[in-house]
């Protein structure tokens, strides 16, 4: 019998969550993504030693001042590692942005720019790199106009269903909906231990903006992401894409149990659903009206960027040294 990895790859692209190489060749996902900290413990690594040392001389080349060469040597890392993996994926790789931007929408659209010119340097097509943005509205804007350049754009930190249908009237390639963060936030808030995989306020999160973009025939894909347990990734078998962690791809991988299809199309058409107008006012009303959301999509800033900070201070480590 296939294993559970290999049935749930039948119905859904398996994107791994890593920024490990040696992980991706074992694996063998269709596509990969990468975040702040997953690239700095992925760089602390010996094997990847001479990514971070090109980064750094990079960088120097670049500019002269020591803020911008800590910049530029994160961005060249981020691609350096983002052009290894594509070596290895047949689909794309994710890049995340510096979440100090995210609400700063000219900055993000002026970086997202540079990461892909960085890119196309290595001789990487900008359509074989996501660019990932936290979801906030200035962020969604952002990638609004991206997407008009040709550059697509993966809507991370997804917990609310305005996003949602924000990023879809953005037009937006592709959006992330943060699982088991939401999970975690209901158990505190509950003060209970968990929840069955069909009761899962993260699992419920995604069917409902699967369903909404399938009833509609919206063409951004929903990437559920940030899984706690393989139940969660199994209850959303069907849906678009799924990035998985490499040690919840290995317990897929052992199991054998038949997998069954959860979301379709054909399914998500059948429903009653309202199409939902949505502007800026009715966006932050949505967002202030949800405390999980608000407050997740705050702390993941945070956290994105206290890693993005930790990192800096490792590429300014290695410039000095280089």
């Amino acid at each position: 019998m296939a294993t559970q990895l290999e049935q749930l790859q039948e119905m859904t692209t398996i994107v791994a969550d890593t920024g490990d190489i040696e992980a991706i060749k074992a694996l063998r996902p269709a596509e990969a993504t990468t975040n702040p900290s997953l690239l700095l413990k992925a760089a602390q690594m010996p094997a990847y030693k001479s990514l971070v040392k090109d980064a750094a001389r990079y960088s120097k080349s670049r500019a002269s001042s020591s803020y911008e060469r800590v910049r530029w040597a994160q961005d060249k890392l981020a691609v350096n590692f983002g052009k290894e993996i594509l070596k290895l994926v047949p689909g794309r790789v994710s890049t995340e942005l510096d979440a100090r931007l995210s609400f700063n929408t000219k900055a993000m659209v002026y970086r997202a720019r540079d990461l892909i010119s960085l890119y196309q340097s290595e001789g990487v097509a900008q359509d074989r790199v996501l660019i990932k943005i936290a979801s906030t509205w200035e962020g969604i804007e952002a990638a609004k106009t991206l997407e008009k350049d040709g550059i697509h754009c993966n809507m991370t930190l997804i917990f609310n269903f305005a996003q949602a249908v924000a990023a879809a009237n953005a037009n937006v390639t592709l959006i992330s909906p943060f699982v088991g963060r939401i999970l975690d936030w209901h158990k505190k808030n509950a003060g209970v231990d968990g929840y069955p995989a069909e009761e899962d306020p993260g699992v419920l999160s995604v069917i409902q903006i699967y369903n909404y973009y399938k009833k509609f025939d919206i063409p951004t894909r929903v990437m559920g992401a940030s899984f706690r347990n393989k139940e969660e990734i199994l209850a959303l078998a069907g849906c678009d894409l799924l990035t998985i962690s490499p040690q919840l791809m290995k317990e897929l991988q052992e199991g054998q149990s038949l997998v069954f299809r959860q979301l379709s199309p054909e399914q998500a058409r059948t429903k009653r659903i309202d199409k939902v107008e949505l502007d800026q006012a009715h966006f932050r009303w949505m967002m202030n009206e949800d405390a999980m959301a608000t407050e997740k999509l705050a702390e993941g800033i945070r956290k994105f960027t206290e890693d993005t900070l930790t990192l800096e201070k490792f590429s300014a480590d290695i410039c000095r040294n280089c």
